[in-house]
């Protein structure tokens, strides 16, 4: 019995470091993420805070498999701006004043939804990545991305397929729902 309280010990004093560690690394990002979708650096700071508390509580549902420690603490985030924002909403008895209008869900979102698309593709094999930016980000269609790269428009086709399909996996990885 011995034996397993001091694994238990080490074993919490190996997720106190990396929760240290992942809050060097990543606390600036996340705090500069929630200070643009709340406006505010106090709420901000309190976002973070809440982030790595909901983190330390669930991190045996972590799994480096299925994503980076990034996307699990930003994906975390989202969830508890979202939640500050309805309680801001549902508190709110004052008169907002110019520019102290809270940021809508939808901003949140969609901001999510970049940062999110954004790292799913720079995810992809490069060939697959440029048929994706070119056909969907510049409009082109699959004959002209051909004729610009100089490859025949089948494999431009076939690379947008397992593309598409791969982006789906990895946004879903990242805990998109949509």
């Amino acid at each position: 019995m011995k034996e397993t309280l001091e694994e238990r010990r080490s074993s919490e004093a190996a997720d106190e470091t990396g929760l240290r560690e992942a809050f060097l690394s990543y606390g600036g990002e996340l705090f500069g993420f929630a200070r643009r979708s709340l406006n505010s650096t106090e709420r901000a700071e309190d976002a973070v805070q809440e982030t790595f508390a909901r983190a330390w509580r669930s991190r045996a549902r972590f799994a480096a498999s299925l994503g980076s420690l990034r996307t699990w603490l930003f994906a975390i985030e989202r969830r508890v701006i979202l939640d500050l924002n309805s309680q801001q909403i549902r508190h709110q008895t004052l008169p907002l004043e110019a520019g102290n209008e809270p940021v809508s869900d939808d901003h949140v979102e969609k901001a999510m939804l970049g940062w999110q698309m954004e790292s799913a593709l720079s995810r992809l094999a490069p060939e697959h990545r440029l048929v994706v930016l070119e056909m969907y980000y510049n409009g082109r269609s699959g004959r002209e991305v051909a004729e610009l790269y100089a490859i025949p428009e089948g494999t431009v086709r076939s690379r947008a397929f397992y593309a598409l399909r791969m982006l789906r996996l990895l946004l879903e990885e990242g805990g998109w729902d949509q």
